[in-house]
């Protein structure tokens, strides 16, 4: 009987170690960093004070940097669940071999660095960029896309969007292919049945890939670094700043944890509407 009620514990015990390690303890140590002040002259000063926090949620350009990171990642996440969706549904409804060639399409991106990624965006975007010159043979005006937000949505769209893709398929595949067939047999028109039928059945896919994309743009850095250049922060290349350039390590912290809790207070409020809303569809 002992043994049984310690057998669990010892199978959990290697990932709980790995998550305190990995985890709670930097989370632990980033919110005392953040509680001491600094000094531009002799650095990090051993006593603890709210000053950081207080400057960073009273000042317009913290701020401005905050909504200019969330606004991008949720229209990232709405960009990647108009396109994802549609590809999930088009790859569950197709045959073997195009599904593992179409499947192989949308995860390619995974299998090249975003660092490299980037780059590649950054020479079709720029002023000489491929982009550029089609529109100039087209007659129409070039225009400037580089260094701006529209630069970066369009990079994360194309970094993100497996996230998105792979979860709704996933969800696809538990649906029976027979339920959809019956509607249209019912006198359902096709809009109906995936209105209906489809749609309710993938709404945890969705919900599943949409918190992916959004935590994942919203503390994405590599994209935003070099896509956006060193006037347009984010929260990531801000925090990249003020450890490296600045280092003012306890500011960094700060922001770093006000993103982080402002990034799960969004996600959580996400999660518990669309679950309420898949609880009231679905009875």
């Amino acid at each position: 009987m002992t043994t049984n009620r310690v057998t669990p514990w010892l199978l959990v015990a290697p990932g709980a170690v790995l998550f305190l390690g990995l985890v709670l303890v930097p989370l632990v140590l980033t919110g005392v960093l953040s509680l001491h002040g600094y000094n531009h002259t002799t650095g990090i000063q051993p006593d603890f004070t709210l000053a950081h926090y207080r400057a960073v949620l009273s000042d317009d350009y913290y701020l401005g940097i905050f909504w200019r990171t969330f606004r991008i990642a949720a229209l990232t996440t709405l960009i990647c669940a108009l396109i994802g969706a549609p590809e999930a549904y088009i790859l569950s409804r197709m045959r073997d071999p195009w599904r593992s060639v179409f499947l192989l399409v949308i995860i390619g991106p995974l299998l090249v660095s975003v660092v490299v990624r980037a780059f590649g965006w950054s020479m079709l975007l720029g002023s000489s960029g491929l982009v550029n010159q089609a529109m100039q043979a087209l007659g129409l005006p070039s225009t400037r896309l580089l260094y701006t937000e529209t630069a970066i949505v369009i990079a994360l769209v194309h970094v993100m969007l497996p996230f998105m893709a792979i979860p709704v398929w996933t969800s696809l595949q538990k649906l029976d292919p027979a339920v959809e067939a019956a509607a249209l047999t019912l006198g359902a028109s096709p809009f109906t049945a995936l209105r209906r039928v489809v749609m309710p059945q993938v709404t945890m896919g969705m919900l599943s890939g949409s918190l992916i994309v959004f935590g994942l743009s919203a503390s994405a850095f590599a994209i935003p670094g070099l896509l956006g250049g060193r006037r347009l922060k984010m929260a990531a290349t801000l925090v990249y700043d003020e450890y490296m350039h600045e280092l003012n390590w306890p500011l960094g912290a700060t922001i770093a944890l006000l993103v982080l809790i402002a990034n799960l207070v969004i996600m959580l409020a996400y999660n518990r509407a669309v679950e309420a809303r898949a609880r009231r569809t679905l009875g």
